[in-house]
């Protein structure tokens, strides 16, 4: 199927691992021009000569003012057929074992920067009258999983965030949706693994098995796999689609919705 992404231009967010440089080099591959962000100016130089024609680089933490800002003027007079708003999340936890200022920095990490990076944005989506903006965020919005109350929580704020504006701009051409990731094989997963061994005294490679038991595949999912929907989800394919969280999980969530 030919997606109809050739010359078009995407911000990807988080671009240089896991999800986001999948998404990333798919994109590219359509003949998209992308620009890359993550915070590795190493991993984005390299990304870059690997596709110098087809990549820019915004270099920084995205989930502060001042990377938005850098954003937009480089977007500035150019038409923007998307965003991939992505980056990684706090660390596993209990409850318990949580301070208020570890609500705070979740707030800012999983929420704040994704409202803020919307609005400056949404205008000139809203005057092209085309748009398609994916947030990937964790199947923990359809299933709490255990010792990440902080993601859990706050991603929750997102989904209400993101319906409720895919409905005020529907009309306008624009498109949000949510991909909602279960277990799949990339460097965040890590921090799971440890934080599973030292909980429950096994090895970290034990602690992967017992993630990919709770897969219902039996194993975790491929970064390239979960691409292939959202390059489909950015592309002019998905008019239709707008509000949804779907779920990419191996069959994790248990729920029917």
């Amino acid at each position: 199927m030919d997606l109809l992404l050739k010359g078009s231009l995407f911000v990807v967010t988080g671009s240089t691992s896991g999800f986001g440089k999948a998404i990333a080099e798919q994109l590219i591959q359509e003949g998209a021009h992308v620009i890359i962000n993550a915070r590795g100016e190493e991993k984005l130089e390299n990304l870059n000569q690997k596709y110098p024609e087809l990549t820019s680089i915004l270099h920084g933490d995205i989930t502060t003012d001042a990377v938005i800002s850098n954003l937009i003027r480089m977007v500035h007079g150019k038409k923007l057929d998307g965003i991939v708003i992505n980056a990684g999340g706090p660390p596993a936890n209990l409850f318990i074992h949580t301070e208020i200022t570890d609500w705070d920095n979740a707030y800012e990490k999983l929420l704040r920067w994704k409202v803020k990076l919307t609005q400056e944005l949404l205008e000139k989506f809203q005057e092209q009258k085309y748009g398609r903006l994916l947030f990937i965020e964790s199947a923990a919005v359809k299933q709490p999983i255990d010792n990440l109350i902080l993601s859990n929580s706050l991603r929750m704020a997102v989904v209400g965030f993101v319906k409720t504006l895919s409905q005020e701009v529907a009309h306008q051409g624009i498109t949000c949706n949510i991909l909602a990731p279960g277990y799949h094989a990339t460097p965040a997963m890590d921090r799971l693994f440890a934080h599973k061994s030292m909980l429950l005294g096994i090895s970290p490679d034990d602690a992967r098995k017992e993630f990919e038991h709770e897969t219902k595949v039996g194993h975790l999912g491929s970064p390239e796999d979960f691409a292939s929907l959202a390059v489909w989800l950015l592309s002019p394919h998905s008019r239709f689609i707008t509000g949804q969280t779907i779920s990419v999980d191996g069959g994790l969530v248990r729920g029917s919705m």
